[in-house]
């Protein structure tokens, strides 16, 4: 066993608060109340679901993982969130339309207890999201807009007799944006807010409310948000997580899956071709060209990271990545990917391999923002702070330090994940290197 940091207990309850009480969020929502009442499983959640091995293969020891680390459990979550909609969490999940009727009534007393707080939306940011109702007084400053959140967050608190709070942001893409001046140290961050700076994005604005409520923050959208040095610097003096960005979901998912495995085979890539249908409320925000920019440099990033082509330049320095992505409303939450992908082996003969994923775009985010919200909850009572690239796991672009380059492989990832795990409760780290089994 190592030395390693007491971790606070998961006493008492944990809010967990989204930016956005959409399709994902509500989704999100719905699961855990009814995994609560017996009613379905956790299914895609490693919280819940995943085991983690602990020393040799033949000791037999592979405890769940929410009994190997003190996480918050099921019972003790309280969602709150805010959205520029003034639908209540059941009406919000009923026109999303991802779960069946039934199965939101079953839940819908607890759902409609769900009310959104007053968004801090603007239409330069997300601009395909018509006649929004439920938005915060513009007159005064983007800092006064903060200390809101802010107040929020202490209400949030009070009425609920919380001992902790996260926040996930289930929130739209925002137009694509490069880090400016007002972006690159917490002094002019903050008098941005007092001057409402126009490069100071919503997402921004909650995450800033966030850390200075001490509230560990997750992006689960392409968003700058946190990426920027002023929230490194704010998270670093106020000792809090911060992680990100972009959940990974659908077609990402089965980038980082395939692309290792044909790295490992020294197998080259020509092209890769990626286009979806999406017929739901972030289909209907990425169809502006400037959020799609947003999402568009999130997706291409990760074959470049994970094939090398500086390093394979025969196989992989030549490849060709487009990625698409089409509003389609009559899809709605049913997110189609289509992949082409031409390969080539020995002696440089061609290959392809062909890939429609027919998946459940929410279905599949909901899970990670449930695990999200317990691991950075664990990581504030462990007392990390900044960065936390162990859940890169979870991001299609993965939130890095800025020497480094971000880890997109989902199987390194896992083993990130789980090795944190195993050091924060003082196990050995397990190397898979295997010799001990042969001397």
């Amino acid at each position: 066993m190592s030395d390693t940091p007491a971790i606070a207990p998961a006493t008492g309850k944990l809010g967990v608060l989204t930016p956005g009480m959409g399709a994902v969020a509500t989704t999100l929502y719905a699961g855990v109340l009814a995994a609560r009442k017996g009613f379905a499983e956790p299914f895609g959640s490693l919280t819940q679901m995943g085991r983690i091995r602990l020393g040799r293969r033949t000791d037999g020891r592979n405890p769940l993982i929410r009994e190997f680390v003190p996480l918050a459990g099921l019972d003790d979550i309280v969602f709150g969130g805010w959205d520029p909609y003034s639908d209540d969490a059941y009406a919000s999940a009923m026109k999303a339309g991802v779960l069946e009727a039934s199965h939101v009534e079953s839940i819908g007393d607890e759902l409609r207890l769900i009310e959104p707080m007053r968004a801090v939306f603007d239409h330069e940011w997300v601009r395909n999201l018509p006649d929004t109702d439920n938005v915060k007084d513009k007159s005064g400053s983007k800092m006064d807009q903060a200390e809101a959140i802010m107040a929020d967050i202490d209400k949030f608190r009070g009425d609920h007799g919380l001992d902790r709070v996260v926040m996930v942001w289930c929130g739209s893409t925002e137009v694509f944006e490069e880090p400016s001046e007002v972006h690159m140290d917490l002094a002019a961050f903050e008098q941005g807010l007092r001057d409402s700076h126009p490069d100071i994005a919503p997402s921004q604005v909650y995450a800033y409310a966030a850390l200075q409520s001490d509230v560990p923050f997750a992006n689960g959208a392409p968003n700058l948000t946190v990426d920027i040095p002023a929230m490194l610097e704010l998270a670093d003096l106020r000792g809090i997580p911060i992680g990100g960005k972009d959940f990974k979901t659908g077609q990402t998912l089965i980038k980082t899956i395939l692309a290792p495995g044909l790295k490992a085979r020294m197998l080259g890539v020509r092209g890769w071709f990626s286009t979806n249908i999406l017929g739901n409320r972030d289909g209907e925000v990425l169809d502006d060209p400037d959020s799609f920019r947003t999402k568009e440099v999130s997706k291409l990033g990760v074959l470049e990271q994970i094939l090398q082509p500086e390093l394979y330049p025969e196989l992989y320095g030549d490849l060709y990545h487009k990625v698409r992505i089409n509003y389609y409303p009559p899809r709605g939450d049913d997110k189609e990917g289509w992949d082409n992908i031409d390969i080539f082996g020995w002696l440089g003969y061609p290959m392809q391999i062909k890939i429609d994923f027919l998946c459940r775009d929410s279905i599949l985010a909901a899970p990670l923002v449930l695990d999200l919200a317990l691991f950075m909850d664990l990581a504030h009572r462990a007392g990390r702070k900044g960065i936390q690239e162990w859940l890169s796991f979870y991001f299609k672009s993965p939130q890095h330090a800025p020497d480094l380059y971000p880890e997109n492989d989902v199987f390194i990832q896992l083993t990130k994940l789980k090795n944190n795990l195993r050091h924060m409760m003082g196990e050995e780290l397990i190397t898979h290197l295997g010799t001990e089994y042969y001397e």
